[in-house]
């Protein structure tokens, strides 16, 4: 700091910020703003390889290293993908309406100058929103899960960030965007991350078709236990924890209503796997199950995160309460429309955010915006009604966008050969760790060509009656 000056004279507040050998760019911030944003970024990083664990735990032992390989594989390709081009089309200071422009392509002139969000520098503003990228990926690629070809994966991976996360991105945070400018309220990405990653999911489900299997249910679905519970409980504990910066950092500061936001999350997640665990115990066989406490977190999570910083305390429950539920029910759709999500990404994350998004309509207030200084009109508690409206519109638009170009994506790449997106039969039967990693989770012999050890009754027996994801419900892996 010897070198530079502590005037603010010579700041541009545009481009780079200005000349960083002549005047201090952090003069313009709270530096205690910017060290919790930092950690908060540090906390959602940690939710990408927590989905991981989570759809480890759930999926067959053949197939669960894959999908640790994705949560890697994610954090890695969009770290360089926001790099790249992700964050001039999703925060672009000129972009337009709908996407951004490449005027930050490569991270040009991304330094010390105030953020879209002007209470951080864009270097730190393109950190914390390369993490929901991130998390928004992983969720994403689930869909396919067992059956995907995981080359063909990282490049549908690509081009959904950029022609379906990006764009929706910029409609809902970048202050040119046509949801912001209608008054949609999202604190924190239940349209951006959670709506298109579950309709996106789904749509990679659909094209993907159901996974082979002679002992499916007599709607073609497959029905495992899950292989590991102690995965999908590491899982949860990752993305519990994870959450709390991303909702807590969304208010892009370290103010009260940063405290408040971070206080709606854990009772949300508490009151969802409450709500979620009462209601298993009373549908199936009264028994209090593990996996289905875990569902219900990450259901009350969903919900309440676009509506963290703008509800009262006392309404985090209820949202947890509600969308907990909700979602258990949606586990279902899946079998009405015969679409092989067996990770339910669509009912925890497409209609989670969808509740929670509604939600917030009702239940937003104005003087808990207010708590850093947002100004907002609030929802029915302000007397605000059109606000549900916005939300709706919100919503609608955001799961069609995405589920109905996440199809054509994968229509398209579908017919291109070389790049078709699901395994052979065969490689899908022996396992995608085997014959597409080389990988597996135990000792491999490879001088007798056996596995020793690893092949458990899980994998090999489906569930009798119903069927379930060790939830004593009649739906298979129950999660994230």
């Amino acid at each position: 700091m010897s070198d530079t000056t502590s005037s603010t004279d010579g700041l541009t507040g545009t481009g780079t910020g200005g000349d960083s050998l002549s005047v201090d760019f952090n003069s313009q911030f709270d530096l205690a703003n910017m060290v919790w944003i930092l950690t908060s970024s540090a906390l959602v990083w940690i939710m990408i390889p927590g989905v991981g664990l989570l759809y480890s735990g759930l999926a067959r032992k053949k197939h669960s290293i894959s999908l640790l390989w994705s949560s890697i594989m994610c954090a890695s390709l969009i770290s360089f993908h926001w790099f790249f081009w992700g964050y001039s089309l999703a925060f672009s200071h000129t972009g337009g309406k709908y996407i951004g422009n490449l005027d930050n392509f490569a991270l040009m002139n991304v330094l010390g100058a105030p953020a879209v969000v002007s209470s951080m520098p864009d270097i730190l503003f393109m950190v914390y929103q390369g993490m929901f990228a991130g998390i928004t990926g992983m969720i994403m690629v689930g869909g396919a899960h067992e059956r995907a070809r995981l080359g063909p994966m990282m490049l549908y991976l690509f081009i959904w960030l950029t022609i379906v996360y990006c764009p929706i991105a910029c409609w809902t945070w970048s202050p040119n965007g046509w949801l912001a400018d209608l008054g949609d309220l999202d604190y924190a990405g239940g349209g951006p991350v959670h709506m298109a990653s579950g309709a996106g999911a789904l749509a990679y489900a659909l094209v993907c078709g159901k996974r082979n299997d002679p002992t499916a249910d007599n709607k073609g679905l497959p029905i495992f236990k899950p292989h590991s519970v102690t995965s999908v409980v590491f899982g949860t504990i990752f993305l519990w924890f994870g959450w709390f910066g991303f909702n807590g950092g969304s208010t892009g500061n370290g103010t009260i209503r940063a405290a408040y936001a971070f206080a709606n999350t854990n009772l949300a997640a508490g009151c969802g796997a409450l709500a979620w665990l009462f209601l298993d115990y009373f549908r199936y066989e009264k028994r209090w199950t593990t996996i289905g406490m875990c569902s219900g977190a990450i259901a009350g999570l969903v919900g309440i995160t676009p509506a963290a910083g703008f509800v009262p305390i006392y309404f985090a429950v209820p949202i947890g309460v509600l969308t907990s539920i909700t979602c258990n029910y949606a586990t279902g759709l899946k079998h009405l429309l015969r679409i092989d999500d067996g990770l339910d990404a669509f009912a925890l994350h497409g209609v989670g955010g969808f509740v929670g998004s509604v939600l917030t309509g009702l239940f937003a207030a104005d003087y808990i915006a207010a708590l850093d200084g947002t100004k907002i009109d609030g929802g029915w508690l302000n007397h605000h009604y059109i606000q549900l409206g916005y939300q709706l519109a919100a919503a609608v638009t955001t799961v069609a966008y995405a589920f109905g170009v996440s199809c054509f994506i994968l229509f398209i790449q579908n017919k291109i050969p070389y790049v078709a997106l699901r395994l052979d039969s065969e490689k899908e039967e022996i396992g995608t760790d085997q014959t597409v990693i080389g990988e597996y989770d135990d000792h491999y012999d490879w001088t007798q060509g056996t596995i020793q050890g690893s092949l458990s009754d899980q994998d090999l027996t489906p569930i009798g009656g119903n069927g379930n994801s060790g939830t004593n419900s009649p739906t298979p892996e129950k999660a994230v």
